[in-house]
């Protein structure tokens, strides 16, 4: 394992450590998997929880590898297990153990929550999502597109990645 991984490993287990003991965690998302949903740069928040407190279509983090997952819950699987799906990949990932789940989403900054967030899969999502999944220069337009709009945002004083309350949660 080289120094990059092993630092990402380090930071990942430290961070489910700071979940599993405190019940919250705040993170920024790296990843483009679930475009539409979440982009390059939100902030989110979970709590910790089993497997029986998720449903089908959630958004939840998971670990394997040294390595985090933010995509939907899709179902359990046999023997004890679950499978996830990103939004914008073009299948879901292999199963995973019960014990990588670590929790699930409530909060995205700058959207209202009563905890369960509305980031539903909607008809439109789910497309754009599959386009994005099958082609590469639709997701550096769709990229290149929300980069501008958050840009024009930022400049109005309308981004706020704030959760607006301290909450003691662990922050990544």
């Amino acid at each position: 394992m080289g120094t990059h991984e092993t630092l990402r490993a380090e930071r990942t287990a430290l961070a489910a450590d700071v979940l599993r003991r405190i019940g919250r965690l705040r993170m920024q998302v790296h990843g483009e998997s679930m475009l539409p949903v979440l982009w390059p740069r939100d902030v989110v928040e979970f709590v910790r929880c089993s497997i029986a407190d998720v449903r089908p279509g959630e958004i939840v983090l998971a670990e394997r590898g040294g390595q985090f997952y933010v995509h939907r819950f899709a179902g359990r699987c046999q023997p004890s297990g679950f499978v996830l799906r990103g939004d914008s990949m073009p299948a879901a990932d292999p199963p995973f153990a019960e014990r990588s789940l670590l929790g699930r989403l409530v909060s995205r900054a700058g959207h209202e929550s009563n905890g369960r967030p509305s980031l539903q899969l909607r008809p439109w999502s789910w497309m754009l999502g599959r386009v994005i999944a099958h082609s590469n220069t639709a997701r550096r337009l769709v990229l290149k597109l929300h980069a501008n709009w958050q840009a024009i945002q930022k400049r109005e004083g309308k981004n706020d990645q704030s959760f607006g309350k301290a909450t003691g949660s662990g922050v990544l």
